[in-house]
């Protein structure tokens, strides 16, 4: 009998926000797969958790995922976690998962922290209809063709950002989607959790002067 893929959902930055569930899964699993085993060891031993880790990323992906799907089809158990938040969310995770279900695995999710949901709820703006677009293309072309297609999205629009191409982000929102409101979060649960609800020009202008730092999560109001 095949084993089981838990998709666990681990904290985003407060390691208090981890569920009963999560830890008594990650205790009783035969194996952790992780994007970065330095990073789960640290979420593991602060819960006293001895389950073996191993390495799960955007460049081992296809090698270590028939290795994984492998150890599920002799039975083992597998937690599947991400360096934060929820496994498949903008990280190879959704690969994994995929290769399961191509497989005849079963698998189950153990549900908790998202920063796109945590951001969301913090800004303020709509939440009955919205697009979650991810992280946009690091190309130039490409980022600007993508912000095109959102041009007339009417539900708020979230994207992840990362802090070298923040302002290159922002210049080109305001040039193809115009001066509308946006909350920009940093660092959610952590010690240094941050939002600015403004403009984007204003966010330009405070960025400048400000050099960003953290990860972000952008929330953009929709076309009105």
């Amino acid at each position: 009998m095949a084993g089981k893929l838990f998709i666990v959902s681990t904290p985003i930055g407060n390691l208090k926000d981890i569920t009963f569930r999560a830890i008594e899964t990650l205790k009783e699993v035969d194996v952790i797969a992780c994007e970065d085993t330095r990073h789960t060891k640290s979420l593991v031993s602060h819960y006293g958790v001895t389950t073996p880790l191993t390495s799960y990323f955007e460049y081992n992906k296809i090698k270590k995922g028939r290795y994984l799907i492998g150890l599920l089809k002799e039975g083992k158990d597998i937690a599947l976690v991400s360096d934060s938040g929820t496994p498949g969310i903008s990280d190879p995770g959704f690969k994994i998962i995929n290769l399961a279900v191509e497989n005849g695995i079963p698998i189950t999710v153990i549900p908790g922290a998202c920063a796109f949901v945590s951001a969301l709820v913090f800004s303020g703006m709509p939440t009955d209809m919205f697009l979650f677009q991810g992280f946009l293309s690091h190309k130039k072309a490409k980022r600007r063709r993508q912000l095109g297609f959102l041009r007339q999205e009417k539900g708020t629009i979230i994207l992840y950002e990362s802090p070298h191409r923040l302002l290159k982000t922002l210049g080109d929102i305001l040039d193809i989607l115009g001066d509308r409101d946006i909350a920009i979060t940093r660092e959610l649960t952590k010690v240094f959790e941050e939002i600015l609800r403004l403009k984007v020009s204003r966010a330009i202008q405070h960025f400048t002067a400000i050099p960003p730092r953290g990860e972000f999560v952008l929330i953009l109001k929709g076309e009105a």
